[in-house]
């Protein structure tokens, strides 16, 4: 039986292999850097936003005060992620140690919040609900990254990344 639990380990794997080979690129692969960092986001917005939307929430429901904390920990990581170094990326030339720094930095936060959510979270899980449940996450996960939902929330994440960064620009008419 399927579990929401291997499907977000999967995608984190995912997105640590991404960021690995983005790390490593020279200033002058933009396109590359652009492509990888196209890649990164189709992986890691519709899974943050179904974690925040769905999986967070029915979470918190179940939690004790102490796992109340850990949902508390993985909505700031979350917030950190979309508000500042998304936006920084955004902003910066791809071919510029900005860039790259900031890509290092995301690629940071990635690692240690899956970590943080495959270790403490998953185990809480594990505790809350019961095989069937997370089976049955899994099935409403994969049809919701199908979904016109996911779609616009996906479209609405990036237009406002997308946002923040023209505001970040020190060229922008801010």
């Amino acid at each position: 039986m399927s579990s929401i639990l291997d499907t977000l380990k999967s995608e984190h794997e995912q997105l640590r292999e991404l960021f690995a080979k983005i790390t490593k690129t020279a200033d002058s692969e933009a396109d590359a850097r652009h492509d990888l960092l196209k890649q990164i986001e189709t992986l890691l917005i519709p899974h943050a936003k179904w974690e925040e939307t769905v999986f967070y929430p029915a979470f918190e429901d179940r939690a004790d005060h102490e796992q109340k904390l850990i949902y508390a920990e993985a909505i700031q990581e979350h917030r950190a992620v979309e508000l500042a170094v998304l936006p920084d990326i955004h902003a910066a030339d791809v071919d510029s140690r900005q860039f790259a720094g900031s890509v290092q930095v995301c690629g940071e936060l990635i690692k240690h919040h899956a970590h943080e959510e495959e270790t403490k979270m998953f185990d809480a899980v594990r505790q809350l609900f019961s095989a069937d449940e997370l089976a049955e996450f899994d099935r409403k996960y994969a049809s919701w990254k199908k979904s016109s939902g996911a779609d616009a929330i996906t479209s609405y994440a990036k237009v406002k990344t997308a946002a923040m960064a023209f505001m970040r620009n020190p060229d922008s008419p801010a």
